[in-house]
């Protein structure tokens, strides 16, 4: 008697039932928190990892567009544990000592061989009563995070190469280095740069598409003398924070060295200083036969205040020497797969866009592929918001990048650089700000999901026409100046006078002011802001602002923050 049914031996492959609705490789901070999401929303997940925990990572300054996506998705999604990262006494309530305090960005410009001039400086704070944010010791933040994952059900396979994925109708096949194969519906890689999913498919553009280019050298370091310490500027040259209380960056032509401390603060234990330089390969070539750390102390040595700073530090851990850090990917999202984050592609660390970027998609993904597990649809369609994110983000951090790196070598160009990018980020958080404060009021996602409706996805200020024309004329007048057609003064002035004729920046912050190079929104500044919103600024502005400025009132009164 014989039976309908296909055997091997018809020359049919079987596909089984899949093990898991949606398989992640990478245990990263992307993979393991988009893994707690799933897991903690009732998918069957699966993290699979070449590594183990902890993991080394760059992507350790945050800033409060960060904190903002990184609450948005721990309330949206009721997992309490992502929000740990959005505060520094979070962090080291809920995971351990180990994380610095961020109390702004800092900026000096600097020339071979002389001392930096302190006029050529720049600092950015967010006042207290907005955020506290960390300098996140990634190898302990990345851990608390897998952890939760696992403890809300997702399963792992650690220390597990992938070597093959395949996919059918029915789902994904991944097959490990032991021979075995796992089924799912549904494939998210965030693996980063070596990406299974990218190179199967064959995803990375050749040669990558975006115009900026550099290379970097980075390690965690001990003996790190303060910022404050190695400069020799007077009281009176100094901002109003110190610059050791922030993340620290060392600007020089087409290059950059960061700072980021872990131990500025008397509630850190960990004595280590994450540092690096960044640089355009094409000015400054790697040389042969000599190492990541000469390689490094040499540039430093350049710079004498730099040189200063590290002269007396030693690397605790491998010096990482890069080729050209920028790669891309001609599609992100596909028939049961998604590219997601840096598996997608990469820019550089100037402005700490890694992570900002990567919860903004992690939140665009996670509503998407819950419904699709639902209502078993897995359409390209359904994910092309996602598709179009990750590329936005990319291509619009490309430009800013780029700018910044050729305004480097003429400072009121680079002033002009930081103003159009620090507005627009802190107009960006408002934004966020406001349809987080809508959600919790009604519980309704949809106050979320309308933020997906701008012109100008990936930029910070995705929904505003005059702030999108201020971007592009920055764009414009950099490349000009880099091609040689005007100079960098021309350049800065056309920019600041753009800047100074805006009637949706809020005066007496600084943002439009050339001669004002620390932004510190003191209380009496921000009652400046506070009059202006009441006096007639733009509807759009206003509603932003006066959100906020609402926010940080009920905030205050709760004894809380507002990011």
């Amino acid at each position: 008697m014989t039976s309908g049914a296909a055997t091997p031996s018809d020359g049919i492959a079987l596909r089984r039932k899949p093990d898991y609705d949606v398989v992640i490789l990478g245990a990263g901070l992307a993979g393991s928190v988009l893994g707690a999401i799933l897991a903690r929303n009732g998918a069957r997940t699966l993290i699979v990892d070449a590594g183990t925990h902890p993991k080394f990572a760059i992507g350790e300054s945050m800033i409060p567009y960060t904190l903002l996506a990184l609450r948005t998705i721990a309330e949206r999604y009721d997992v309490p544990e992502i929000a740990t990262l959005a505060s520094f006494d979070s962090c080291i309530k809920e995971i351990n000592t180990s994380f610095g305090w961020k109390k702004h960005f800092g900026f000096m410009r600097h020339e071979i061989g002389k001392e930096p001039d302190p006029r050529e400086s720049n600092q950015f704070n967010t006042p207290g009563v907005l955020n506290k944010s960390s300098h996140l010791f990634r190898q302990d933040t990345d851990a608390y995070l897998y952890n939760a994952a696992v403890r809300y059900g997702c399963e792992s396979k650690l220390a597990t190469r992938v070597v093959d994925v395949d996919f059918d109708a029915d789902g994904v096949s991944v097959t490990t280095t032991g021979g075995e194969s796992i089924r799912g519906r549904y494939l998210v890689d965030a693996s980063g740069f070596r990406s299974p999913l990218a190179e199967k498919l064959g995803l990375r553009e050749e040669p990558c598409r975006f115009r900026h280019h550099s290379r970097s050298l980075f390690t965690h370091m001990v003996g790190v003398q303060s910022t404050d310490d190695a400069l020799r500027h007077g009281k009176a040259e100094r901002p109003p924070l110190p610059w050791s209380d922030g993340t620290m960056h060392h600007l020089f032509d087409r290059g950059w060295f960061w700072v980021i401390p872990f131990n500025n603060n008397p509630r850190s234990k960990n004595p280590l200083v994450s540092v690096g330089v960044t640089m355009d390969p094409r000015k400054y070539p790697k040389q042969p036969g000599v190492s990541p750390e000469e390689e490094f102390l040499e540039f430093a040595s350049r710079f004498p205040a730099v040189e200063r700073q590290f002269r007396d530090a030693r690397a605790v851990r491998p010096w990482v020497s890069t080729d050209r850090l920028q790669y891309s990917s001609s599609h992100s999202v596909g028939e049961r797969w998604c590219l997601m984050s840096h598996a997608a592609g990469f820019l550089d660390p100037l402005f700490s866009r890694g992570l900002s970027n990567t919860a903004e998609v992690v939140n665009a993904l996670a509503c998407r592929l819950l419904a699709a597990l639902q209502d078993d649809d897995f359409s390209v369609e359904r994910f092309s918001y996602v598709e179009r994110l990750e590329q936005g983000l990319l291509n619009y951090n490309d430009e800013l990048v780029d700018c910044a790196y050729i305004a480097f070598d003429h400072y009121p160009l680079w002033n002009a650089v930081f103003r159009v990018w620090s507005f627009g980020s802190v107009l960006g958080a408002f934004r966020l700000q406001n349809a987080m404060t809508k959600f919790r009021r009604a519980g309704d996602p949809s106050a979320i999901a309308e933020l997906e409706n701008a012109p100008h996805t990936g930029l910070w200020w995705p929904d505003h026409e005059e702030y999108h024309a201020l971007f592009r004329l920055m764009v414009d007048q950099v490349h000009a100046y880099e091609r040689g057609e005007i100079s960098g003064d021309e350049a800065a002035d056309r920019l600041f006078a753009e800047l100074e004729k805006a009637d949706y920046i809020p005066p007496g912050v600084g943002f439009d002011d050339r001669n004002q190079p620390f932004l510190y929104p003191t209380p009496r500044k921000l009652m400046r802001t506070v009059f202006w919103v009441a006096g007639g600024a733009p509807k759009q502005v206003r509603e932003l602002v006066g959100g906020t400025a609402k926010g940080v009132l009920k905030a205050g009164l709760r004894g809380t923050r507002l990011f």
